[in-house]
C-alpha cells in the first residue's frame, strides 16, 4: 500500500530481498580467559595493583610477579618521592593534568634510578598531596569513584606499571593529619609494611620533592615533611639531574624558635592584677594564644571570661561583661578586637562604669598563628576547648582590619605578650613539627 492508496502487484518469481549472508561471529572468549574462569580462587594470581581508602587517604599498592628479596631483620631503607613535578610532569605543559594520560617522566632516568633503588633493597613509596581528588563527591552521589579519583588512580597505576617494582602510593585528599608536611602518610606507610618492627634507617632513607621553598616553588611542604620525619631531603633536580642543592629562600617559619627552655627556673609572671576591679581587653590574631593565656594566667587570679565564639554577638558580650562587672568581678574580653572602632566600644563601657581598662596585645605573627591553628585542630591533647579548624579567611580578615593598639585610645596600660610555647616533652614534640 502506497501513500495514495494504490496497489502494486509483486511478481511471485521475484525475491523480496537477497538471502541473508551468514556472518561468522568472532568469540571474545580466549583459552586464557576460559582457563582463568575455571581456576580455583586459591590458585589465581592476585591483582598487581590494589586500592583502598582510609578515611581521607587513597592508598595504592603495586606488587610485581617476582619481588626482590628484602632483609627482614635489618632496619629498613626507604626511598620516598613526591609525584607531580618530581617523578612526573604533564605532557601537555599544563600546571595540572588534563586527564589520566597527561603525564611523562620528569627525566628519562627516573625509572632506571627507582628500579636500581628497589633492587638494592630500598622500599620505594610515593607520598603526595592530592587535594583535587574528591572523595565526598563519590559518597554523596553513590558512586564508587569520582572522576577526579578515577583519573588519579589511572595515572598512578600507569606510573607503577611502567616502573614494575614493588611500590606504594599514598595520596592525601584533605587538610588533615595526612597532608604534608604532617606525617600521617608516613605513619600509615610504616605500619602497612611492618617497618615499625625492626625500624627505619632514617639516615639512609630520603625524600625527594619539588616544594622546597626555592624561588618559584609553591611552598616548602616537601622540605618540611622530610624534616618532620627526620630523613634527608633532595629536590628532583638534585636527585635526578645531579644539580647543586638549593636552600629555601626568604624568612622560613621555624617552630623550634618558639619552644621555651624546660629549665626548672620559673619565669616571672607575664601578667599580674593591678586593680581590684578592671576590664582587660585582649587584642590578637586567631590562634595567637589568647585563650591559653587566659586559662593559664588570668583565670587563676579570679578574672571572668567573655568570649564572642561562645556568646555569638558583640552586643551579648557587652551585656554579659557589664553585668559581671556590676556584680564585682573583673572581666577579660577574649576576642581578636582587631581595630580601634571595636576596641572603642569596650573603652566606652569601662568609662561608663568608672573602672580602668588595660589591653593585652598578643604579637604573634601570621605564620605562627596558622601553625598554632593547625596543631590545635589535629591534636586533641593540645585542643582542650575542642576548637574547630580555622579557615584561611579568618587570618586574612584579621590582618585586613588590624591596627596596633595605642594608649591614646584610652587604655591605662598595654601589656605586650610575645608567644613562647610551654608544655611537656610530648607536647613540645608535637608542637615543634611543621604543620603548614
Amino acid at each position: 500500500m502506497v501513500a495514495g492508496g494504490s496497489k502494486r502487484a509483486i511478481s511471485p518469481t521475484r525475491a523480496i530481498s537477497p538471502p541473508p549472508i551468514r556472518r561468522k561471529v568472532e568469540s571474545s572468549v580466549t583459552k586464557k580467559s576460559v582457563a582463568t574462569f575455571f581456576t580455583p580462587l586459591s590458585q589465581k594470581k592476585p591483582e598487581k595493583i590494589t586500592w583502598r581508602i582510609v578515611y581521607s587517604l587513597v592508598i595504592g599498592k603495586y606488587s610485581p610477579d617476582s619481588e626482590p628479596p628484602r632483609a627482614k631483620k635489618e632496619m629498613a631503607k626507604v626511598a620516598a618521592f613526591d609525584l607531580d613535578s618530581t617523578l612526573v610532569v604533564t605532557a601537555s605543559g599544563n600546571t595540572f593534568p588534563r586527564d589520566s594520560s597527561d603525564w611523562k617522566w620528569f627525566s628519562p632516568n627516573v625509572p632506571t634510578k627507582l628500579k636500581a633503588l628497589s633492587a638494592s633493597g630500598y622500599h620505594v613509596v610515593i607520598i603526595t598531596n592530592q587535594k583535587r581528588i574528591s572523595l565526598t563527591q563519590s559518597l554523596s552521589k553513590g558512586r564508587s569513584d569520582s572522576k577526579s579519583l578515577t583519573n588519579f588512580k589511572e595515572r598512578a597505576a600507569a606510573v607503577m606499571r611502567q616502573l614494575d617494582i614493588p611500590v606504594s602510593v599514598y595520596a592525601a585528599t584533605e587538610d588533615d593529619e595526612h597532608r604534608k608536611p604532617r606525617t600521617g602518610m608516613w605513619r600509615e606507610f610504616v605500619e602497612d609494611w611492618d617497618l615499625d618492627v625492626y625500624g627505619v634507617a632514617l639516615d639512609e632513607s630520603f625524600y625527594v620533592g619539588d616544594a622546597a621553598g626555592r624561588p618559584g616553588d609553591h611552598s616548602t611542604v616537601d622540605r618540611r615533611f622530610a624534616a618532620n620525619v627526620g630523613i634527608p631531603f633532595k629536590t628532583p633536580e638534585e636527585f635526578f639531574l645531579d644539580a647543586a642543592p638549593e636552600p629555601a629562600v626568604g624568612e622560613v617559619f621555624d617552630p623550634s624558635t618558639y619552644l621555651a627552655d624546660l629549665s626548672t627556673d620559673e619565669p616571672p609572671p607575664p601578667f599580674s592584677r593591678v586593680h581590684p576591679l578592671e576590664l582587660i581587653l585582649f587584642c590578637g590574631s586567631p590562634a595567637a594564644g589568647k585563650s591559653t593565656f587566659y586559662w593559664t594566667h588570668l583565670q587563676p587570679l579570679g578574672y571572668e571570661r567573655v568570649n564572642q565564639d561562645l556568646l555569638k554577638t558583640r552586643q551579648k558580650c557587652l551585656k554579659v561583661a557589664r553585668e559581671t562587672l556590676a556584680a564585682g568581678s573583673s572581666v577579660v574580653v577574649d576576642n581578636t578586637n582587631a581595630d580601634a572602632g571595636t576596641r572603642a566600644e569596650w573603652i566606652s563601657l569601662a568609662r561608663d562604669m568608672h573602672i580602668p581598662i588595660r589591653c593585652v596585645y598578643f604579637t604573634s605573627p601570621p605564620d605562627l598563628c596558622r601553625h598554632n591553628a593547625a596543631v590545635r585542630a589535629a591534636n586533641r591533647t593540645l585542643n582542650p576547648e575542642s576548637r574547630a579548624r580555622l579557615p584561611g579567611v579568618a587570618f586574612g580578615d584579621f590582618l585586613r582590619r588590624f591596627r596596633e593598639p595605642t594608649l591614646d585610645e584610652g587604655f591605662s596600660e598595654i601589656v605586650r605578650v610575645d608567644f613562647r610555647f610551654r608544655g611537656d616533652e610530648e607536647a613540645r614534640r608535637l608542637w615543634g613539627q611543621f604543620w603548614v
